[in-house]
């Protein structure tokens, strides 16, 4: 995400690359769900997803066609991932050096990006 501090806009962007291959939802700023891989994501957090599926096709029958897209990270709400891929060891590492750094006082504004892990 653009204007982030670095070194969080970093952790997640580390974070997101280990789950590369596997299976994520997205849901966007515009309500519009889908799951799919993930294919890649970049320091902006864009997201690239594989064999695409809309969570809700019947409101959104226009993209049910769609089996690859990319996201741009400025549009996404949230993503949920299995919570067995999430390793939390990583998390509160990435956590506690953050703390210990202290805010970087290179944040601007901006939309956050939430992972969330379902069981």
């Amino acid at each position: 995400l653009l204007g982030l501090a670095t070194m969080a806009t970093f952790q997640f962007n580390s974070f997101f690359k280990t789950l590369i291959g596997k299976e994520i939802a997205v849901e966007l700023k515009n309500d519009v769900a889908l799951t799919g891989t993930l294919h890649s994501v970049d320091q902006y957090l864009n997201i690239k997803l594989t064999d695409v599926q809309v969570v809700d096709a019947d409101r959104f029958p226009q993209l049910s066609a769609m089996k690859n897209c990319f996201i741009r990270g400025s549009v996404i709400r949230y993503v949920q991932i299995p919570a067995a891929e999430v390793d939390t060891e990583l998390l509160q590492d990435a956590a506690r050096q953050q703390t210990k750094d202290g805010p970087s006082s290179s944040s601007t504004t901006s939309a956050p990006a939430t992972a969330t892990a379902s069981a």
